[in-house]
């Protein structure tokens, strides 16, 4: 019996022995070991909002995330279904070294805060009067991810409420004030119409006399939060609209049926594409009823047969550009597409300092664009949900527990991430 109770008690000093040594929590993100890819990202912001710091390894096990192990974080990757490893330091400290190796393509990147994150979206979506008949993937994975977010409308922006935020988000938007260019299928409907009088009443209220006026006001507010140091995201409709706004600046550009009066015959010469943030060269659409605003999109005339709609995802430095390499972390480098009012956007107009993140070379055109803007960021993510390959109005939204390792839906969390990480200078 006492030699029963002495193997007890060595069998317990040993696990407490093991326990004591395994001082760290590895969320692996490679493919084979991840139950849920995308709650990994919320644990991980979770842990920073706990004032906690964290470690992103930058292309090692698909973008792995580490912190410091106790009860609680081990209780909460429970909860949430996300597959953990407890390490010890000394385990640690050989995967920094692994990564440290210069012939090795990783990074160590610190995570040191949560980011306060703004959505962009109608006020009356915000109180739950959900007037637009359609969905927000990112909306969508910031709830399921449990990452908290705030919303921001247009008074909200003209107010210079934006610095309040380090992280923004743009998604289906008309930032040229023509509602969508939904007027010819849907301006019967009381959901457009009301839509119409409420952004019109807010453009009034706001001291302008159109809501194009509105939109312009804006953008440029959004681009001095980007120049001065913030981080921007748009998806959809908001990324070519924005730039498109910002090129037309004192034009007419919007058709009678959106605001009372004709088009600037000449606004397509007058463009100023210096103003821009990713595109140049495009070509305004003359026909004020096609779902289209310009060149930009790549949707009219895509012969791209569904099931073979996949993009690629650049391989980047990670020592010497991990911007990008942060921003394209996933456990796979094919993803695939998805359509959206504005789906991809034709290289030809693209900028030569914008980076192409991720494309479709056989219909060329770029899929996930990033680029910077003073001391900010943006990055540009075309189509509308990257689980639902053709999403129209009225369609239900996605259930993310259907996908919890979407590869699409993990780009957008990348860059919400993005902004925690201790910035590097680049390597000379």
């Amino acid at each position: 019996m006492q030699i029963k109770r002495l193997t007890l008690l060595t069998l317990a000093l040993l696990m407490m022995a093991i326990h004591l040594q395994a001082s760290y929590i590895l969320i692996p993100m490679d493919h084979q070991s991840q139950k849920n890819h995308l709650k990994a990202y919320g644990i991980t912001y979770w842990v920073l909002s706990s004032g906690q710091e964290a470690y992103w390894l930058l292309n090692y096990r698909g973008g792995s995330f580490v912190f410091q192990h106790n009860r609680l974080f081990e209780k909460e990757c429970l909860t949430r279904g996300v597959s953990y490893e407890i390490i010890p330091n000394g385990e640690f400290a050989r995967i920094q070294q692994e990564i440290s190796d210069p012939e090795a393509n990783m990074e160590v990147m610190k995570l040191e805060k949560a980011p306060k994150i703004a959505v962009y979206t109608p006020d009356f979506n915000a109180r739950g009067e959900k007037v637009q008949p359609w969905d927000d993937a990112v909306t969508m994975v910031l709830t399921y991810a449990e990452i908290p977010y705030e919303t921001v409308y247009d008074t909200d922006v003209i107010g210079d409420r934006l610095v309040e935020y380090d992280w923004l988000h743009l998604h289906h938007e008309d930032f040229t004030g023509q509602f969508g260019r939904f007027y010819r299928s849907y301006s019967n409907q009381p959901w457009y119409r009301e839509n119409v009088r409420r952004m019109e009443g807010l453009a009034k209220e706001l001291g302008y006399e159109k809501v194009s006026q509105l939109k312009l006001a804006v953008v440029k507010k959004i681009k001095e939060y980007v120049v001065g140091g913030g981080f921007m995201f748009a998806m959809c409709s908001a990324t070519d609209t924005y730039d498109i706004a910002l090129a037309a600046e004192g034009l007419d550009i919007c058709d009678k049926m959106y605001d009372g009066d004709g088009v600037d015959p000449n606004a397509q010469s007058q463009l100023n594409f210096s103003k821009t943030f990713a595109f140049k060269d495009f070509q305004l659409s003359r026909n004020s009823l096609e779902y289209e605003h310009s060149s930009i999109d790549n949707n009219r005339g895509r012969n791209v047969i569904a099931e073979q709609d996949y993009f690629t995802l650049f391989d980047f430095s990670a020592k010497w550009d991990p911007v990008p390499t942060m921003l394209t972390q996933c456990h796979t480098r094919t993803v695939k597409g998805f359509m959206g009012q504005t789906t991809a956007f034709r290289k030809q107009y693209i900028k030569s300092d914008v980076l192409i993140m991720g494309d479709n070379k056989p219909a060329n055109e770029a899929r996930y664009i990033h680029g910077t803007e003073g001391k900010g960021f943006w990055t540009f993510y075309g189509g509308h949900d990257p689980e639902d390959y053709r999403h129209f109005v009225y369609d239900p939204e996605t259930d993310l527990n259907l996908h919890p390792n979407s590869p699409g839906y993990r780009l957008i969390l990348n860059n919400i991430l993005f902004p925690a990480a201790k910035k590097k200078k680049r390597k000379t």
